[in-house]
């Protein structure tokens, strides 16, 4: 567990990679095994994550074995390449996976089950209009890590702090 702007944070590792970043409330269904806060790869997530809410990292650096459908794994994938500071949105993730701009809802539910936010960038995504749209953590999360990375948001979205 760690401590961030966007609320505490349950890192969860398993067979050598980080396989889950959960908000408060955490889904205790996924935890299998004991708790390993000094776990190295968990060391090693929670000072990446803690250097990124710092703003002194950019790309994180960390084994992922995130589980997920084919299309997930293909979508998440090409949110990983969404810079930092910079956002997509549904329909330019589908075209660049080869879809027509049909194939947007599909893009989103692929991006609301990632389970290694952050991470993986899902906050990054944005409605074809320019504005916040659904988040898994909640659009008050998204606001800031998104006002973090120095994204210029709707001047009616304000970043809220936890």
């Amino acid at each position: 567990m760690i401590d961030s702007p966007v609320g505490r944070l349950r890192l969860i590792e398993q067979d050598g990679a980080i396989s889950a970043i959960e908000f408060e409330p955490h889904d205790d269904r996924r935890v299998r095994g004991p708790r390993a806060d000094d776990h190295p790869l968990l060391v090693e997530c929670a000072s990446q994550l803690a250097a990124y809410f710092a703003g002194e990292l950019t790309d994180f650096d960390l084994p992922l074995a995130a589980e997920g459908t084919e299309f997930q794994h293909l979508v998440w994938a090409e949110l990983r390449r969404i810079g930092y500071g910079s956002t997509a949105t549904y329909g330019e993730i589908a075209a660049r996976l080869g879809k027509s701009n049909a194939a947007s809802r599909a893009v989103g539910l692929a991006n609301g089950r990632n389970p290694i936010p952050i991470v993986v960038p899902c906050h990054r995504v944005i409605g074809a209009d320019g504005t916040l749209t659904g988040y898994a953590g909640g659009l008050d999360r998204k606001r800031v890590l998104l006002a973090l990375e120095g994204v210029t948001q709707p001047a009616d979205e304000t970043p809220a702090l936890f």
